[in-house]
């Protein structure tokens, strides 16, 4: 009689040492192939006794099921075990930062930035904004405003002027956005309430100028504004662009030929470390200029100042960007340079309210 067991025992080692598919099929081919040793157990039942058949059969056949049982389980380990090297080979470590986003690498400049924030605020106010083209008319841009040719204010500005046109009249790069103010008066009825943000020009450069800057401009005009109007608003505005709860203001006289009377406006900060800081401290920074609408301004509108009166303001939006977020040269705006910006910048989606905070 054959060693069933032992032969069982054999196959088994075997077909547990058999390190991938390949070999396994080895295996299997030489024990349950066509000329494999348990087929060719099989195949000599035929020649066996009755009494022999019924012995060795059961037998042999229950070897072949438990190799054929033995070859599956081992061709399923080897799979998994193939199956968990591929997946190890072509892992990914998911732990590793995500390249970052267009929108999420992107920043909104600064001044942009700040043209939405004082947005905000005079909109909650009860402003709409106005705007105008960069290339102005003398008329426009000085004569309207109340500079008589030749006055000495007009060579405060620094201006650029473009070449004569075919009449002799040369146009220049607006050095503030007053004009808008004029464009307005002479388009819209009283009551008048807007601002001006916009880029301005004027011949200058260093730490705090630039040839090229923002400027936003206010206006009212009603019948009934008067200083404290101006006062009440600008302290407002103080307030929530600088996010702190109250300000001090002073106002010294000064004098715009567009504006009678004028003055130039402080506010109260410390300067501590360096740093500056609002609604604090005992020194004083100059922050715009304001005054009444100067009655010439109306009339060159085709307003009666006898009838309307009214008052506005400009300031830096570049100036009170610095002020705000701690830059210390104006330049730095203009480089396109991508490290400040990143620093600097802020969210594209991160909108400024007046609910959520403007910078938050």
């Amino acid at each position: 009689m054959s060693d069933f067991a032992g032969l069982e025992r054999e196959l088994t080692i075997a077909i547990a040492e058999a390190p991938d598919e390949a070999a396994l099929e080895t295996v299997r081919v030489s024990a349950l192939g066509k000329k494999g040793r348990i087929s060719e157990l099989l195949k000599s039942l035929g020649s066996m006794t009755p009494e022999e058949r019924r012995q060795n059969g059961p037998l042999i056949n229950g070897l072949r099921d438990e190799v054929q049982a033995a070859i599956n389980a081992r061709k399923q380990a080897l799979a998994g075990a193939a199956l968990e090297a591929r997946l190890a080979a072509e892992r990914l470590d998911l732990t590793l930062p995500m390249r970052e986003s267009a929108i999420a690498r992107g920043r909104v400049h600064p001044i942009s930035q700040v043209v939405d924030e004082l947005t905000a605020i005079f909109a909650d106010m009860g402003f709409s904004v106005a705007e105008g083209p960069d290339i102005e008319t003398d008329w426009l841009n000085f004569t309207a405003l109340n500079f008589p040719p030749g006055h000495p204010a007009r060579d405060m500005h620094d201006t650029f002027f473009f070449p004569p046109d075919a009449k002799g009249e040369r146009k220049v790069l607006r050095t503030h956005t007053s004009p808008v103010q004029i464009r307005t008066m002479q388009a819209q009825k009283p009551p008048i309430r807007v601002i001006t943000p916009g880029r301005t020009y004027r011949c200058d450069s260093d730490q705090t100028h630039t040839p090229m800057f923002h400027q936003v401009e206010g206006l009212v005009i009603d019948r009934t504004s008067h200083l404290g109007h101006l006062k009440w608003i600008l302290e407002e505005f103080c307030k929530a662009f600088f996010e702190v709860p109250s300000v001090k203001m002073r106002f010294r006289p000064s004098f715009f030929p567009f504006t009678e009377p004028s003055a130039e406006v402080d506010i109260q900060c410390s300067r501590k470390g360096g740093e500056i800081r609002f609604g604090e401290g005992e020194d004083w920074l100059e922050i715009l200029g304001c005054g009444m609408v100067h009655p010439n301004v109306l009339k060159n509108c085709g307003l009666d100042p006898d009838e309307f009166q009214g008052f506005a303001w400009g300031m830096g939006i570049d100036r009170i960007a610095m002020l705000k977020y701690g830059m210390d040269d104006l330049r730095q705006f203009f480089e396109a340079d991508v490290r400040w910006l990143t620093h600097y910048g802020f969210r594209p989606l991160d909108f400024p309210t007046l609910a959520g905070g403007l910078s938050s």
